[in-house]
């Protein structure tokens, strides 16, 4: 995909906008064609790590045993341990719990109590502990880079649709970075599908209470 391009549809995109009293954020929208998404080896879903935040802070809850537990409560947003999983476990608690937080870390002995006492809640959300994005951790993990790298990561999930859509940026950001966010998702997404650039039909980018601005291709 060519950098002026998608430099002329952020222009676009920012003089379409009107100004809010909040910074929104720039969300990438791709639809695919000529997949077959009833065969899993023809679903969209990986992880990447950008070379630039997304912009907001990235929310993050641990869900971990005693040897995380110190660890987990100085570098983590939220923090539970296994044995107050089930005063968490009831579903209106676990739904505000999934919503509250981008990424959840578990470690990796208990994750049959993390399944029993979250799966039903999280798994519909795309919430549960996934190891795509390292977020299933060894009992004595180092969570620190594990959790800055997750302010950079995003999730492009085409599993059900044959579109996504992901958060690669904010209005405060520099042009250049979201830009470079951009090519690093559709560059990684290219890599993912099985025929590559031909399964792209069009990229979109818009801001959170914007219309969409097609990237030319």
């Amino acid at each position: 995909m060519d950098e002026e391009k998608i430099k002329t549809a952020l222009e676009e995109v920012k003089k379409n906008s009107k100004k809010r009293k909040f910074s929104q954020s720039y969300d990438l929208v791709v639809s695919l064609q000529n997949l077959d998404l009833k065969k899993t080896e023809q679903q969209v879903d990986f992880y990447t790590t950008l070379h630039y935040s997304r912009g907001k802070a990235v929310k993050i809850c641990a869900l971990v045993g005693p040897e995380l537990k110190d660890e987990a409560e100085k570098v983590c947003d939220t923090f539970i341990t296994a044995d107050d999983f089930p005063k968490h476990a009831d579903k209106k608690v676990a739904k505000k719990l999934a919503n509250n937080h981008d990424f959840f870390i578990a470690q990796a002995n208990i994750m049959g109590k993390v399944a029993g006492a979250f799966g039903k809640v999280f798994g519909p959300r795309g919430k549960m502990p996934n190891p795509k994005a390292g977020c299933v951790v060894p009992p004595k993990a180092q969570l620190k880079p594990l959790y800055e790298r997750l302010q950079k990561t995003v999730r492009v999930s085409a599993k059900t649709a044959l579109m996504f859509q992901c958060a690669i940026g904010t209005e405060d950001m520099k042009d250049e970075e979201v830009i470079d966010n951009i090519l690093t998702v559709i560059k990684q997404l290219v890599h993912h599908l099985p025929n590559h650039e031909n399964n792209i039909k069009a990229v979109f980018l818009k801001l959170t209470m914007g219309k969409p601005v097609k990237v030319s291709k």
